[in-house]
């Protein structure tokens, strides 16, 4: 009998390095990369240096050849990213294994539930949604592939971390800070690990109005045959008048079953 591909975990944290190999033009490069975002779509090279903590001649030298390769534009002041940077992104899912083998499962799930449903990773303190099937109804929020969430805020990050290792939960609740995204969001970080024990002991996590108003989550866990954990499924919809224990028993039975129909895959 041929025997079964296993699937790398994606979350997987990155090998430790030993600074004889390290290349220092190559990890600047890729930093100047992620200082872009929503709140940083341009930047000049003062500005670069200051957030990157380097001098301004380097930084100048790094984003004029991020700008040769293609990854850069420039209007001579202002720096920002090309289309060419989602080459590097989409290869991601051109080359894991894993979003595609997921994605009978998810059909499944939403065939059943009616509802969208998605799979993640945890990426430092982010979660990262990496495959996603149905047409989500909680309308304001971007669950795009790709998309990233503080896992503070994510059903699937509370899920995630709750299998962290003990020392691992405490230095990110340590460096957490936490902000208030609407009048539920937790600000205690009590009451937030009390959410992560919780799920710990459950094996599930319930997640509600965190990031936005009406809005619960549940999420289950997703490991291959070695028990290790590969991602988390989970499903986020509108509360209406459905009860969180409602949620759960229509839920959740159908997001534990595929999860566990996905062991002997991964």
């Amino acid at each position: 009998m041929k025997k079964a591909k296993t699937i790398v975990d994606d979350g997987a944290a990155a090998p430790a390095l030993h600074p004889r190999d390290r290349i220092a033009g190559i990890e600047r490069g890729l930093a100047i990369l992620e200082l872009f975002d929503r709140e940083r779509p341009a930047l000049t090279v003062t500005e670069v240096a200051r957030h990157a903590d380097m001098t301004r001649s380097a930084a100048r030298r790094h984003l004029l050849t991020l700008a040769s390769l293609g990854y850069l534009a420039s209007d001579g002041k202002r720096f920002s990213l090309t289309p060419r940077v989602l080459k590097i992104g989409w290869s991601y899912f051109d080359s894991s294994p894993l979003p595609a083998l997921l994605r009978p499962y998810l059909q499944r799930i939403t065939a059943v539930t009616g509802e969208a449903v998605l799979a993640s990773v945890l990426d430092g303190s982010d979660v990262v949604f990496i495959a996603r099937n149905g047409s989500n109804r909680v309308l304001s929020s971007g669950f795009a592939l790709g998309a990233r969430a503080p896992a503070q805020l994510a059903v699937a990050g509370i899920l995630l971390m709750a299998f962290e290792p003990e020392e691992k939960l405490d230095a990110w609740l340590d460096a957490l800070v936490l902000v208030p995204f609407n009048p539920h969001t937790l600000i205690d970080k009590a009451l937030l690990r009390g959410e992560i024990e919780a799920a710990r002991r459950q094996g599930y996590a319930l997640l509600e109005q965190q990031q936005q108003v009406g809005v619960r989550g549940i999420a289950v866990p997703l490991r291959d045959r070695r028990g290790k954990l590969v991602a988390a499924l989970s499903i986020s919809m509108p509360m209406g008048g459905e009860t969180a224990r409602q949620a759960l028993a229509r839920v959740l039975p159908v997001l534990q079953e595929n999860a566990n129909a996905l062991i002997a895959a991964l």
